[in-house]
């Protein structure tokens, strides 16, 4: 067992390290495009594409306020972008309900593929 631990304690170092790795390349690879001013470019096999994404940020308080149906706030019990989604979708819920509980924030995805 003390070699399980051991390997899986040296795997979680190197998943640390891999992600911080990734980061700093995500962010010259983005940093790269806007300065070329790009969304898409290739580079040897591979095929960079940047994707902006909007998340919605949800304030407690104000999301209480407009649902202050303890039910419906008990299916949430905290903010959960993608369960607030559904019961919208699901009609259990309104989006004009909801309007002011938000903020928007723009998000860049990085995908890179092969060719």
């Amino acid at each position: 067992m003390d070699k399980k631990v051991k390997r899986y304690y040296q795997l979680k170092q190197n998943q640390k390290e891999l992600e911080r790795e990734m980061a700093e390349l995500r962010s010259e690879i983005i940093g790269h495009c806007i300065e070329q001013g790009v969304s898409e470019l290739e580079a040897g096999t591979y095929r960079v594409k940047l994707v902006l994404q909007e998340r919605k940020e949800y304030d407690d308080a104000k999301l209480y306020e407009a649902l202050p149906d303890p039910d419906v706030w008990r299916l949430l019990s905290k903010p959960d972008t993608s369960k607030i989604a559904s019961l919208i979708h699901l009609n259990v819920i309104s989006e004009e309900k909801l309007k002011d509980t938000y903020s928007v924030k723009n998000v860049t995805l990085l995908q890179v593929e092969k060719k």
